[in-house]
């Protein structure tokens, strides 16, 4: 009883300081991995995608995920350091690149690290229908939903190891989990699908940082509705495969507009 007693201590003893603070939306949320280790296996996974996978030759399309990707990076800065938060993206080394695919698929790694494919594009349409897919998927970053996967997998799947013990001894186990959480590569399985919990609160802060960086939130209806109607009866495109795009998530983002329309800046 008393070994018992001494475990569930020691666990809540870290669950609490691996607490932190999803920003806007002030939720609490439990990551147990050091960011250190977060942006380590970031930067490895997309030097690697890199090199597997052609960049676009397109420089009009590439230009523009930059030039949307810049204005973006600038207003999650700006936020952070509005709020004293600017040590949370003290290690991010932002980059955009458009990856030539005809896969319907964007995202973001920690560390700013962002991707978008070719094959999003004709939904997006423009400039402001991008920076609705590019500020959802570097809200996702930010808000840490990568760590919160991961550590809530590691919890599922080591059954409570701590954390420093399994980044020792089960190096490999750790390293397919972060891939899974990213659905890098089919043969680290399915990925870890985010919930309808992060997918609101990526919606939420996505559309404040394009509206700090200058682009109309009211695009992000239309593009959302070009979405459902892309996936339609048929299997959903990627970017759709863990991303719930039904009537009521449009409705929730009608609802977060008029909050997101003060942060918006017209150019």
């Amino acid at each position: 009883m008393k070994n018992i007693r001494i475990i569930l201590i020691a666990i809540i003893g870290i669950f609490l300081i691996a607490c932190s603070t999803v920003p806007i939306t002030g939720r609490q949320q439990l990551n147990l991995l050091p960011q250190q280790t977060m942006l380590s296996m970031s930067l490895q996974a997309y030097d690697q995608f890199l090199i597997e996978n052609q960049l676009s030759k397109n420089q009009a399309q590439t230009q523009m995920v930059k030039r949307v990707g810049d204005k973006i990076q600038k207003a999650v800065e700006q936020y952070f350091k509005q709020n004293d938060m600017s040590k949370e993206l003290s290690n991010y080394a932002w980059e955009f690149n458009l990856v030539e695919s005809n896969d319907v698929n964007a995202w973001c790694m920690p560390g700013g690290k962002v991707v978008v494919y070719t094959g999003i594009l004709p939904l997006t349409k423009d400039e402001t229908g991008l920076a609705v897919v590019m500020g959802h998927e570097i809200a996702h970053a930010v808000a840490q939903h990568g760590n919160e996967r991961m550590s809530q997998g590691l919890i599922a799947q080591m059954g409570g190891v701590a954390l420093s013990t399994a980044l020792e001894t089960e190096p490999e186990t750790t390293r397919q989990l972060w891939m899974a959480v990213y659905g890098l590569g089919a043969q680290y399985g399915l990925m870890l699908p985010y919930s309808r919990l992060h997918e609101n609160e990526a919606d939420h802060l996505g559309l404040i940082f394009m509206s700090m960086a200058g682009y109309n939130p009211n695009a992000a209806v239309g593009f959302w509705q070009r979405m459902a109607a892309k996936k339609g009866g048929q299997s959903p495109p990627e970017f759709l495969s863990t991303h719930p795009s039904d009537t009521k998530r449009i409705q929730n983002i009608q609802s977060l507009i008029p909050e997101a329309m003060k942060y918006y800046k017209k150019p």
